[in-house]
């Protein structure tokens, strides 16, 4: 019955949010994020203890304030996210900034393929229909929800955004490996190992886990692996570029991933720490008890 209900407020939203005003929408999207923080959910929750490992410097009512800004920042995604079928292409791409955008675009151009790492941050649905609007489609995964209805449901709008998406599972790795070698796009959001079998990594100087699957992807087939963040702007995003993470020349498959993935933590600690309300990290993260 809570799927039931949980797919059709899903399609509610969809369909009432498009209908509003713009600024109506996200003036709504605001006092849902307000009421959400106040009643203060196991999701609130987990997103101010995040927000606490990230910024320990802060005062209750810093950490309060900021905590209450992230909630603002994850309904701003959902809002767009029930807008976004109604954008035109050249508002997709006014209202999208990049950084260092040759990192992704040269590998594509050299068809040695490119896999981009990225975390739970801003609007990256938004960042994948950039690329795919300007001519390099692009592949990734997808957690399988419940209810089945409601993961076809955003399997579609990926879809018909251009994305290619996967299931989740052990066949996915390989079916990423052979887009890599035809020299395409993948992009994995890998802050948040769903595995249990992920990389331990040194995150804000704790230990977590990430998922290996970038590192392992670039090690098997040689191509580029560059990192990026996503942050919201007044009237859009803002895509951050990292360089290519190199492959160390030493050591077992497994090693390199390791080195790799602790590359990619790393990276992902320096924009959190500057962006932090735009990380919609309202799951666990870390592997100690209150992690």
């Amino acid at each position: 019955m809570s799927e039931h209900f949980a797919y059709w407020g899903y399609i509610l939203a969809w369909k009432i949010v498009r209908l509003l005003p713009e600024r109506g929408a996200y003036s709504l999207a605001d006092r849902v994020a307000d009421l959400l923080y106040g009643r203060n959910g196991k999701g609130v929750e987990r997103l101010r203890s995040n927000f606490r490992r990230v910024h320990p410097e802060l005062d209750a009512n810093a950490l309060e304030f900021l905590t209450n800004a992230g909630m603002r920042s994850y309904l701003r995604y959902w809002c767009d996210t029930f807008r976004f079928p109604s954008w035109s292409n050249s508002r997709l791409l006014n209202t999208t900034i990049c950084e260092n955008e040759n990192f992704l675009r040269d590998p594509i151009a050299a068809k040695r393929g490119c896999i981009v790492a990225l975390p739970h941050a801003g609007n990256w649905d938004h960042a994948g229909a950039y690329f795919c609007a300007t001519g390099i489609p692009l592949t990734t995964v997808a957690e399988h929800l419940k209810p089945e209805k409601l993961f076809r449901k955003f399997l579609q709008y990926r879809n018909d955004i251009g994305m290619e998406v996967l299931d989740l599972d052990s066949r996915s790795i390989a079916v990423l490996a052979q887009r890599l070698r035809a020299g395409k796009l993948v992009a994995l959001v890998a802050d948040r190992d769903l595995s249990k079998n992920g990389i331990p990594v040194d995150f804000f100087g704790e230990a977590a886990r990430m998922p290996g699957g970038p590192a392992l992807l670039a090690i098997q087939t040689g191509a580029d692996l560059i990192t990026a963040f996503v942050k919201y702007e007044p009237s859009g995003i803002r895509i951050i570029f990292g360089d290519p993470v190199t492959v160390p020349k030493d050591g077992t498959t497994a090693e390199k991933a390791a080195v790799m993935t602790q590359v990619i933590a790393s990276r992902f600690e320096r924009e959190i720490f500057s962006h932090t309300v735009d990380w919609h990290m309202l799951q666990r993260i870390w592997v100690d008890k209150n992690g």
